[in-house]
């Protein structure tokens, strides 16, 4: 056995099976797509701390640009004069660049891990499932039997696209799961440049790209969901409902603030 498999992939199981056991237990029905959705959740909250600093961090950068494009404007010509008038604007306000990269590198291995087992807890055909899932497990959370691979009517195992085979209600999940990464994407975009059109041309082009990005990767998303089995897309979408909720909560609705009743603007 690997290390990763000791450290992250096994625990994960655990986790998995021992809330799929309880709610089955108690006869809830879509047991196992719950027990998704609730280690999903679980996980969310042990690396909070991890993605609220870096939303902090990317928060305070977004609050600095202003300062940043007033510099690029008055030094842009001067890059050793620039730098370290941008590395005093810094220290003055205690950012580090480098803070929420961290967070996001130490998050990566995680999340294989999260989908190595999503993978394989959804391959409900295999000869061997019940040997594979049982030997990444606890001995106490053996299973002997395959679970229901059924949430709310629909089989966690199907992949969207097979929705002519299976409903076309498979179809609104690459959809959802597009949508709800989009307004992720919006949330986190960073401010425009205030520069002059001469002196902000890198940063326009720089900013081009990342509303470019801001479409593009929800697109990709969605594109992945339309041929990944369901059970991982019910496990990215809780994922980034959380995100969605901690980015609001710590950084704002962004773009979409207008949109929220009074109550709820930041």
């Amino acid at each position: 056995m690997n290390i990763f498999d000791l450290v992250l992939i096994n625990p994960i199981y655990d986790i998995l099976i021992a809330f799929y056991q309880a709610l089955n237990f108690v006869h809830i029905p879509g047991s196992l797509g719950f027990a998704i959705i609730l280690m999903t959740v679980l996980v969310r909250l042990i690396v909070w701390p991890l993605t609220s600093a870096q939303l902090k961090s990317a928060k305070k950068m977004a609050d600095l640009k202003p300062h940043m494009d007033k510099l690029k404007a008055e030094h842009g010509h001067d890059k050793v004069r620039h730098q370290q008038e941008l590395s005093k604007l810094y220290k003055e306000h205690g950012v580090n660049p480098l803070t929420g990269c961290l967070p996001l590198i130490i998050q990566i291995p995680i999340f294989i891990a999260l989908y190595n087992v999503l993978s394989q807890i959804v391959q409900f055909d295999k000869v061997d499932f019940l040997d594979t899932i049982n030997g990444h497990l606890l001995s106490v959370l053996h299973i002997n039997k395959i679970p229901d691979p059924y949430f709310l009517g629909i089989n966690l195992a199907y992949k969207p696209d097979s929705w002519q085979q299976h409903g076309i209600l498979l179809l609104s999940i690459p959809i959802i799961t597009g949508v709800l990464q989009l307004v992720q994407s919006k949330m986190m975009a960073p401010p425009k440049s205030n520069l002059p059109k001469k002196e902000g041309q890198r940063e326009d082009t720089m900013s081009s790209v990342q509303s470019q990005m801001t479409y593009l990767m929800p697109l990709m998303i969605a594109f992945f969901s339309y041929g990944f089995p369901v059970g991982l897309s019910l496990y990215w979408n809780t994922f980034t409902i959380i995100g969605i909720i901690q980015q609001y909560l710590i950084a704002g609705p962004g773009p979409f603030n207008k949109y929220l009743p009074k109550r709820l603007q930041k």
